[in-house]
């Protein structure tokens, strides 16, 4: 059984080195070399990096002679969006019934305020 698009999505992103990978091919394509520059980690950890990405289908790699350039896929990073957008406004309707509730008791009385809170 394979893993679930958005699973593999989530998974590659929880990498901080993932996440740059893909920050700079939002730039346009690079090389595998290029890729690996700013990290201080071994070739072969950078083509696991890539592996992993490429599994969860936010990158595609292409061939051109000898040119092996790395690309984008932007189309999981939209699915996952649409699944934490769902989260986003749940939090924004939760905030907002907390905000109404905190400005009717800031609009009671000091005296009945202080009985609330546990006060004399």
């Amino acid at each position: 059984m394979g893993t679930p698009p958005l699973d593999a999505t989530f998974a590659a992103l929880a990498d901080p080195t993932r996440r740059a990978i893909l920050a700079r091919l939002a730039h346009g394509e690079a090389t595998v070399t290029e890729l690996a520059e700013p990290f201080p980690i071994s070739g072969p950890a950078i083509t696991k990096h890539l592996k992993v990405l490429e599994r969860a289908g936010l990158i595609t790699r292409g061939r051109d002679a000898q040119w092996r350039p790395c690309r984008l896929n932007a189309a999981p990073l939209r699915d996952a969006a649409r699944w934490i957008e769902h989260y986003r406004r749940f939090w924004e309707e939760s905030f907002d019934r907390l905000d109404e509730y905190l400005s009717t008791l800031q609009a009671q009385p000091t005296r009945r305020r202080r009985r609330a809170d546990g006060h004399r």
